[in-house]
């Protein structure tokens, strides 16, 4: 829709690949909408994943014994966080719409991914209790999750051998974002894409792109474990 922003969070080392392919597609269908799209490429930008003392500038609160949470939460507020953290904020902050691009790693998302939400959603930016879940502080948005698996659909079914996808999707959709106060979208899942035919991938790209031309029509899941769980 035209004058929207969307933010896509992508962490994959290979342009060529499916993800890859995926963020491109999205890239350009969102912009044919009139969209504003900006790419957070985590691994061409060398994004630095791990939580330390270097996110705050300045003097920290209590230098006998740090606490990341209380320093970055202190931080934030007297605008004392690291550039690229204030880059990433501001990113998120003029966005309407935050996709997440990216294969699944061990049930989660890729290190460098899980990085960017540890130092990006700190207290008092994302959240901040009781301002949390429903009242998050960044309740406006809408989330979105697009990965490929390695497994089969059959495997990630509710009986199958890795137990219901959406298992999975918990502590990403509802401990994260719906923590913030995001609104989720539903799953977008490709699976297995290296054990299919180059038709099935490509026709993955053409259900991304088919999707993404009605995706502001879409209406959020229902933000409960009734949803994850049932």
């Amino acid at each position: 829709m035209a004058g929207r922003k969307v933010l896509i969070v992508y962490a994959h080392q290979e342009p060529k690949s499916l993800n890859g392919s995926l963020k491109r597609v999205a890239v350009e269908e969102l912009s044919k909408q009139g969209c504003s799209v900006t790419v957070s490429d985590l691994y061409a930008m060398h994004f630095e994943p791990r939580a330390t003392r270097n996110d705050i500038v300045g003097c920290l609160q209590n230098s006998e014994e740090f606490n990341y949470g209380v320093e970055t939460w202190e931080a934030y507020k007297r605008g004392g966080l690291s550039n690229d953290l204030i880059e990433e904020q501001k990113k998120v902050q003029e966005a309407d719409l935050l996709i997440f691009q990216f294969p699944l790693y061990w049930f989660s998302m890729p290190a460098i991914m899980k990085g960017w939400m540890d130092r990006v959603l700190v207290q008092g930016f994302a959240h901040e209790f009781p301002n949390c879940y429903d009242s998050g502080l960044l309740k406006d948005k809408l989330a979105l999750f697009s990965f490929t698996t390695g497994g089969s659909r059959e495997m990630y079914a509710k009986g199958g051998i890795s137990g219901d996808i959406r298992y999975v999707l918990w502590p990403m959709q509802h401990g994260i974002m719906h923590f913030c106060g995001v609104k989720v979208l539903a799953p977008h899942i490709c699976f297995a894409p290296e054990h299919v035919s180059e038709e099935k991938r490509k026709e993955m790209l053409i259900a991304w792109a088919h999707r993404l031309k009605t995706l502001w029509k879409e209406e959020p899941i229902n933000c409960s474990p009734e949803w994850y769980f049932k």
